[in-house]
């Protein structure tokens, strides 16, 4: 995994716990080079600090989530509401707050780390190499590389921006996303259309993965929010 912490006690001390639980660790003290060892090495998962000298850590998680899907653990000193949903918006995975404890911290990087060899797993069973860039849920499977969704393996004739959306919602699993920030981060942020399109989007993504669209389960609506997905 890769480390990215300007912090030289901290990353060391970080470094020094993880490689004791038997992991491959990387270290990286700026945003770019964050993002060099990223792309050359491929780490299963990043846990990359949001006060960053250069590129700080939303840049380089908004860059690397263009990229791949590895999971990404953001850590701030900062405890304030709105760099958690940055944090989110840009396609974080998880979120920590410091000073955390390392008993946290390790339990969070076990998570993640688990839900990736779930992952493969699943692929697995259905006769299929395993990939880092796919997400499954249950029958439903995106396949990010290909930018194609399948339900029961029957591809899903999905629009571009339904294919985005639905992307954006899976890797959001469980967290609900107001309509602003769904607009933003899928449709971007000099959208000259209203949050209607939102609405409109998620009725189509229903109708094409939803058992029963009027009773969605995966696609859930959070009354006076917007969405969430529940896989």
């Amino acid at each position: 995994m890769l480390v990215v912490e300007d912090d030289r006690t901290l990353l060391e001390t970080l470094e020094y716990n993880l490689a004791a639980e038997g992991y491959q660790v990387l270290t990286a003290t700026d945003g770019l080079a964050a993002l060099e060892t990223a792309r050359k090495e491929k780490p299963d998962l990043v846990v990359l600090d949001v006060m960053l000298p250069g590129l700080d850590g939303f840049e380089v998680c908004r860059v690397l989530r263009r990229e791949t899907s590895i999971p990404i653990l953001m850590l701030t000193a900062r405890a304030g509401e709105t760099d958690r949903v940055v944090g989110i918006e840009v396609g974080a995975d998880d979120y920590l707050t410091k000073p955390f404890s390392m008993r946290e911290l390790l339990a969070r990087v076990k998570a993640l780390l688990r839900r990736v060899r779930l992952d493969r797993e699943a692929l697995s069973k259905e006769g299929e190499a395993p990939a880092v860039n796919r997400l499954v849920f249950g029958d439903l499977t995106i396949d990010l590389d290909r930018r194609e969704a399948y339900v029961q393996g029957v591809p899903l004739p999905l629009k571009p921006k339904e294919f985005e959306l639905l992307v954006f919602l899976a890797r959001h699993q469980g967290i609900a996303l107001s309509r602003d920030v769904i607009l933003d981060r899928v449709w971007g942020w000099d959208y000259g259309g209203g949050t209607r399109t939102v609405d409109v989007h998620i009725r189509w993504l229903r109708e094409k993965i939803e058992p029963s669209p009027a009773e969605p389960q995966r696609i859930v609506t959070v009354r006076g929010v917007g969405y969430r997905f529940e896989g």
